[in-house]
């Protein structure tokens, strides 16, 4: 599972990767004077201080705002909390972790490091892309949106009582910028600069034609200790304690095991408007289980407090034991109001077979996901069909006039229903043997140049097709496993690996595998995390998002018309045209979304009872209530 651009910038990190040409070679236009001024606040002729940042401009909360709406800002400190990790970002496992950095390409990152960690300004849960000052109590933004200064408050401090400075700011971006993760550093070739300007101000220049949400990412990036990095090389991976100035502060840990957090009682920040009522619990743990099975029975033992459940399966039959009986522990299902993500496996078109884009629809041909969702996922998930699936960017019907005229440059290079009703996989007659999907599978596979031999699919030279599904755990083995029949039975020679956390890791950096699976979702407005999963310039970067190797450049283009939208409408019409594109190319299998959030704990917490909307708010907003004596652990 993959993390939000929106949660990465509530958790302290970001997603970034630079910008790219348009198709035709003219670059995306910068944003006129007009638009810095409705979008984020600059000017040409005048500079404007802002106590926050939004992706088109709006702002919900007024300068002097007190707290966030979704929060109890007389929510009680104390008691623990506990919990597997829910998501993953740069180099970060679900199932262990060695080093405390999860910033660089080394490793595998402990959950949770963004705790310790400030950031220039704070995401708000129930706002579309919009950032508050936490470090920063304000940000002048001029030269038409190129220039942020952001005004740092002199009280911040570590955790060991010194001051945070700018030229702490200065040096977290310098190390970013030379040992950063890929993605970071690809997001900082869009930043012309960064200087302070004495010792509580920062100055950021950017590139003409940056993406709008460019300066929202770097105010989102965790700011470390100039002193620490000077004796720890920020490239290295390390259980070194990091110093940090967040609300909390590395405690206890055993590499592989168990990372916890202890709550900072002097925190510098604890009443800024947006850290009222947040981070309320005196510990937090992250747990590591091998795989969510037996991570189930550890949180059946009690080992740890909150868990939110992926598993269809496992949610119907699984949380009927004694404490759910009793009412010790509490069994919710939330809305989940923000993208649905886009899940399934991925081909790594990097690899000649994968090439063909009828190889690639006749592979997902072969998977039965009606038959699925009947006997494996006990009709609880939804197929996924968009790669915007559940929003308003999900492209739908024929193509509007505004879509045509971003999509016909690159008619003749298009598949032609691009131009028609966007792709939608067929449904099957849910039998589990839809001979007629079959039949259509092996008629494309065959215009492909592939025939079957003595039982094996082959291509022109007589070499057979295998196939390897690539995971690190074995949650989708059920699923695969179903799969990998249908596929045998038109001669491929399909395997499902798993690999360990470290494996996986460098595998998936280095593009060595078949098919993976992946999740992702993003922003309500999406911005350049575009670049980082579509792009063909991330499709050439080692570690990026882009697995599929997507490197088309009408996609680049609708890419830099999304990130040159004047306004909302505009954005929504660029990412229906990239929409349609994306799912023209065949570049995944889709899988299936639930569209709640399933989760349950043990009977020692209470929450606000609105959730923030974009978010599931559990951990920040969370509080305890000492019901439950903890016996875990």
């Amino acid at each position: 599972m993959s993390l939000t651009r929106r949660t990465l910038l509530a958790s302290s990190c970001a997603l970034l990767v630079p910008a790219l040409a348009r198709a035709q070679g003219a670059p995306a236009a910068p944003p006129s004077a007009a638009e810095s001024a409705a979008g984020e606040g600059g000017t040409s002729a005048a500079a404007v201080e802002r106590h926050g940042i939004s992706f088109f401009g709006d702002l919900r909360y007024p300068a002097n705002f007190t707290h966030f709406d979704y929060v109890n800002p007389d929510a009680p400190k104390g008691g623990p909390f506990s919990q597997l990790g829910r998501a993953t970002y740069y180099n970060q496992s679900l199932t262990t972790f060695d080093t405390l950095n999860p910033y660089n390409q080394r490793g595998n990152g402990a959950q949770g490091i963004e705790l310790i960690y400030d950031t220039l300004m704070t995401a708000a849960g129930d706002e579309k892309s919009a950032m508050y000052g936490r470090l920063a109590s304000s940000v002048v933004i001029a030269d038409e949106g190129l220039t942020y200064r952001f005004k740092l408050r002199r009280e911040a401090r570590f955790h060991d009582g010194t001051p945070l400075t700018s030229a702490d700011v200065v040096a977290t971006f310098e190390a970013f910028k030379a040992e950063g993760y890929e993605t970071i550093r690809m997001a900082l070739r869009d930043v012309t600069s960064f200087e302070a300007d004495g010792p509580n101000e920062v100055v950021f220049r950017f590139k003409p034609g940056r993406a709008r949400d460019v300066p929202l990412t770097v105010a989102g990036l965790p700011i470390f200790s100039k002193a620490f990095l000077a004796k720890h090389p920020f490239g290295q991976s390390s259980l070194e304690v990091p110093m940090g100035s967040g609300p909390y502060r590395i405690g206890r840990f055993e590499q592989g095991r168990y990372i916890e957090y202890n709550r900072v009682p002097t925190y510098w920040g604890r009443d800024l408007p947006v850290m009222k009522g947040r981070f309320n619990f005196d510990q937090v743990r992250y747990e590591y289980f091998r795989d969510r099975v037996a991570g189930l029975e550890g949180f059946k033992a009690k080992a740890y407090l909150f868990r939110e459940e992926f598993t269809a399966r496992e949610w119907a039959t699984g949380y009927d034991f004694p404490a759910v009986r009793e009412g010790r522990v509490k069994v919710e299902t939330l809305p989940d109001e923000s993208f649905s993500g886009v899940q399934g496996w991925f081909f790594n078109t990097r690899r000649p077979k994968f090439f063909d884009r009828r190889v690639r629809e006749a592979l997902g041909l072969l998977f039965d996901f009606d038959w699925t969702r009947k006997n494996l996922m006990y009709d609880s998930y939804t197929r996924t069909v968009s790669f915007f699936q559940n929003s308003e960017m999900m492209a739908q019907g024929l193509p509007s006039p505004a879509e045509l005229k971003l999509l016909d440059p690159f008619r003749d290079r298009l598949p032609e229903e691009v131009f028609g009703e966007p792709y939608v996989p067929p449904q099957s007659d849910g039998s589990g043997e839809d001979r007629n999907l079959r039949r259509l599978a092996l008629n494309l596979l065959k215009e492909a140049g592939y025939t079957v031999q003595q039982g094996r699919l082959v291509d022109a030279k007589g070499e057979a097709f295998t196939m390897e599904f690539l995971d690190s755990d074995g949650s989708m083995e059920r699923h695969t496993a179903r799969f990998i029949g249908h596929l045998k039975k038109v001669g491929i020679e399909a395997s499902f690996r798993i690999v360990d956390p470290a494996q996986f890791q460098q595998r998936l950096q280095n593009f060595d595998f078949d098919l993976v699976v992946r999740r992702y979702s993003f922003a309500p407005y999406p911005g350049d995390e575009l670049r980082a999963y579509f792009s063909t310039e991330a499709a050439r970067t080692r570690g990026s998002y882009n697995v599929a190797g997507i490197a088309d450049p009408a996609v680049d283009g609708l890419i830099n018309d999304a990130l040159a939208a004047a306004d909302a409408a505009a954005l929504v019409t660029a990412c229906r045209a990239l929409d349609r594109v994306l799912r023209a190319g065949r570049y995944w299998i889709p899988q299936w979304y639930s569209g709640q959030n399933r989760i349950a704990y043990w009977n020692q917490f209470a929450h606000p009872a609105t959730k923030p909307r974009y978010e599931l708010g559990v951990l920040d907003t969370w509080w305890s209530t000492g019901l439950e004596p903890v016996r875990g652990g």
